[in-house]
């Protein structure tokens, strides 16, 4: 077969979609890290509505023509979009010739030895030069180091003890609680001051909870009233 070569209208060689492995259907998360995936992806969702980014777990990304893909676990990119045809081949996945950036942070979730996430991925992240490449180690496989977190700074990565990642306005914490019904250790996104970022079961019940207060202050300040001879309906 032929290649077909595909030329922009800037005149650049962009790789032929037809041609590309956008799926391949194999199952192989497991559940915490599924788990985990979700937390990250829909928290940031509910939480920053009013900016324009892709957020999204297991998503290929097509980084060099004539390579396959890398699949982070999660991934964060600003200020792109995906295409409304997202159906299209073209559009399926992340292709850095489309959206003219690397995301800004990708995500790995080791679940055993065999992800290579110090080594091979940590080069392909780098030549990508997404600016922040994060490596959570929950079980503790590769080191007693359960977060690691690195910067990239001219052409190389630099691990760095710093969770507040500049470039995108958002850090990461280590957080204990209850997801999805799993009281566990999760990895979250957090503002600057250490709030983490909710997901949007936690922000309804937390308006809920809002809402329960301030009934039971006008409650109190209802009985108050009464108790000094007022009636609260005719104050």
């Amino acid at each position: 077969m032929v290649e077909q070569l595909l030329i922009n209208n800037d005149g650049y060689y962009v790789p032929d979609a037809s041609q590309l492995v956008t799926e391949d259907d194999m199952p192989v998360d497991n559940f915490a890290s599924a788990k985990q995936q979700r937390l990250l992806v829909t928290s940031v969702y509910s939480s920053l509505q009013n900016q324009t980014f892709l957020a999204e777990a297991n998503v290929g990304i097509y980084h060099t023509d004539g390579q396959p893909p890398i699949v982070p676990d999660v991934f964060l990119s600003l200020d792109v979009q995906v295409a409304a045809n997202w159906w299209e081949k073209q559009n399926r996945c992340y292709m850095l010739w489309k959206f003219g950036k690397p995301p800004e942070v990708v995500i790995e979730i080791v679940s055993n030895k065999e992800g290579d996430e110090l080594g091979s991925k940590l080069k392909t992240y780098e030549h990508m030069r997404a600016s922040y490449y994060v490596v959570y180690d929950p079980t503790q496989q590769l080191s007693e180091q359960a977060l690691r977190v690195y910067e990239i700074r001219g052409r190389r990565y630099f691990e760095t003890s710093e969770t507040w990642l500049e470039q995108v306005g958002l850090g990461l914490t280590l957080w204990q609680g209850k997801f999805e019904g799993r009281q566990d250790v999760w990895l979250r996104w957090c503002y600057q001051d250490g709030t983490v970022l909710l997901t949007g079961d936690e922000r309804a019940e937390k308006e809920r909870l809002e809402k329960e207060q301030a009934l039971q202050h006008v409650q109190m300040l209802a009985e108050k009233l009464r108790s000094l001879g007022v009636d609260p309906e005719n104050f």
